[in-house]
C-alpha cells in the first residue's frame, strides 16, 4: 500500500468512525443502545466466537435494549486504531493484548512481559486481584476506558520461514515481526533479532514474501491466521503468556443502566471462561496438527532465550512500571 492510499484509507476510516460515534450514545428514547466491539482477530478465532455469544446473551438479557455489533478481522483498523477509537468513543468496546494498553498507561505493558507468568492460573489470579483495580483506575482517569474482563490468548512461540532456530544465537539478525509494543521490541533486541513492528493483518503477506523471517504468536493464532502455510519451523519458545483485556469506553459504560452493565460483565466472564478453555484445548492439539501438516517442530534451548531477557528487560522498564511491580506480580 502506498502512502497516498494509506492516508486515504485512514481518512475514510476516521470519517466512518466519527459518523458511528455521532449516532451511538446516548440512544433515543425507546431505541436500542448500540455498542460496537472491534478486534483485529480473524472471524474464525475463538475470541470472536466469544464476542458473538456475549452479544447474544446481552441482547436477550436486556430484551433487545442493548445491541452489540461485532467487527472482527481489523475491519475498523489496526490494534492502535481500535484502542484509540475506544478511548474517543467512536468504538465502544475493544479487546486487545494487555501490552497494547501500555501506550496509554505504561504499567499495563507488564501484564504481557516475557517470562513474568508461570501459567494461565497465575494470570487469572492477578487479573482478578486489587492490582488490576488500581491499574484500571488509571486507565479510566487517563484515557476514559475501563477493563471489564480478560481472556487467555495463549502461550507465544516463534515461527521461522527458512531457518531452524535451536538456541538464541540462531536469532541474530533474524527479522522478527512483533506487535507495536516496546516490551516486545526489547525482548527481540535482547535475543539479537531485528524487531519489525507490523499489523497482524499484513503479516501473512509479509511472511509469504520474505519481508520478515518469522513471527511469534500463540498456536491458535498461528492456526486461525494460517501462518503455518508460510512458515516451515515452529520453535516452542513459550516466551510470553498473553492475556487479552476487554475494555469499554467509560462514557458508554456510564450510559448503560445497572441491569445492562451487570449483564455485560456476567456475559464476558461466562463466555470468556469458555473461550479460555477452547484456547487451552487447541494448544494441546495444534503442535501435532502442524507437524502432520509439514512443519518441523523444534524444542529449543529455553534457558538461552530466557536469560538475556531477564538480565535486561525488568530493569529497563522499572521506571515505567514502578519499582516493585514485577515482584508484586510474581508473588501472586
Amino acid at each position: 500500500m502506498n502512502v497516498s492510499t494509506h492516508w486515504t484509507r485512514r481518512k475514510w476510516m476516521g470519517a466512518a468512525l466519527a459518523g458511528m460515534a455521532a449516532g451511538t450514545l446516548p440512544a433515543r428514547a425507546g431505541a436500542a443502545t448500540t455498542l460496537r466491539w472491534a478486534t483485529v482477530l480473524p472471524a474464525n478465532h475463538p475470541s470472536v466466537a466469544m464476542m458473538d455469544r456475549v452479544a447474544k446473551q446481552v441482547r436477550e438479557d436486556t430484551g433487545g435494549a442493548v445491541d452489540i455489533q461485532t467487527f472482527p478481522a481489523g475491519q475498523l483498523g489496526s490494534s492502535r486504531d481500535v484502542i484509540e477509537s475506544t478511548s474517543s468513543g467512536a468504538i465502544q468496546i475493544v479487546d486487545e493484548g494487555a501490552a497494547q494498553f501500555g501506550q496509554f498507561v505504561p504499567q499495563f505493558s507488564i501484564l504481557e512481559a516475557p517470562y513474568i507468568w508461570r501459567d494461565p492460573q497465575h494470570v487469572r489470579r492477578v487479573l482478578t486481584s486489587p492490582l488490576l483495580d488500581e491499574m484500571n483506575a488509571m486507565l479510566i482517569a487517563k484515557r476514559s476506558m475501563r477493563v471489564i474482563g480478560s481472556t487467555y490468548y495463549g502461550k507465544r512461540h516463534v515461527t521461522s520461514g527458512t531457518k531452524a532456530i535451536n538456541t538464541v544465537d540462531d536469532m541474530k539478525g533474524f527479522k522478527l515481526r512483533i506487535p507495536e509494543v516496546d516490551t516486545f521490541r526489547a525482548m527481540a533486541e535482547a535475543w539479537g533479532a531485528r524487531p519489525t513492528p507490523l499489523n497482524i493483518g499484513e503479516l501473512y503477506l509479509a511472511l509469504s514474501q520474505g519481508a520478515v523471517d518469522g513471527q511469534e504468536n500463540p498456536l491458535p493464532t498461528i492456526q486461525s491466521n494460517k501462518f503455518f502455510e508460510v512458515q516451515k519451523y515452529l520453535v516452542l519458545t513459550g516466551h510470553i503468556i498473553t492475556p487479552r483485556l476487554i475494555v469499554v469506553n467509560e462514557a458508554a459504560w456510564q450510559a448503560l443502566d445497572a441491569k445492562a452493565r451487570q449483564s455485560l460483565k456476567a456475559a464476558v466472564a461466562t463466555h470468556g471462561i469458555a473461550q479460555d478453555n477452547e484456547i487451552l484445548t487447541q494448544e494441546g492439539k495444534l503442535v501435532d496438527t502442524f507437524k502432520a501438516g509439514g512443519m518441523t517442530i523444534i524444542q529449543p534451548d529455553l534457558d538461552s532465550f530466557r536469560k538475556p531477557v531477564l538480565a535486561t528487560l525488568p530493569a529497563k522498564f522499572e521506571s515505567k512500571w514502578g519499582k516493585g511491580l514485577w515482584e508484586r506480580i510474581a508473588a501472586y
